[in-house]
């Protein structure tokens, strides 16, 4: 919630394929008895920002207009923020 309105992070379809093939492949580690992993962290980290983008949908670093894609101009997207993930 952000000032009291319901946020959802909605991504894109490819990077939805790629998050579902995290998932997948973290259930795969765990299954595994992996207890620590790139591929977790990468996931873990998502997760938290997805979580911190739902309490502020202004975290980050807006991009400036002239280093929008252009594909993404195309899709009528004008504002664009950025936010670092968890490295390793």
């Amino acid at each position: 919630m952000y000032k009291n309105k319901e946020v959802r992070v909605i991504f894109s379809e490819k990077a939805n394929l790629v998050y579902e093939e995290l998932n997948r492949i973290v259930g795969e580690e765990i299954k595994n008895k992996i207890d620590s992993s790139f591929h977790q962290t990468l996931l873990r980290s998502i997760n938290r920002v997805k979580e911190l983008l739902k309490s502020n949908p202004f975290a980050g670093d807006q991009v400036h207009k002239e280093r929008i894609p252009k594909d993404y101009i195309k899709e009528e997207v004008r504002n664009i923020w950025r936010i670092e993930l968890a490295d390793r």
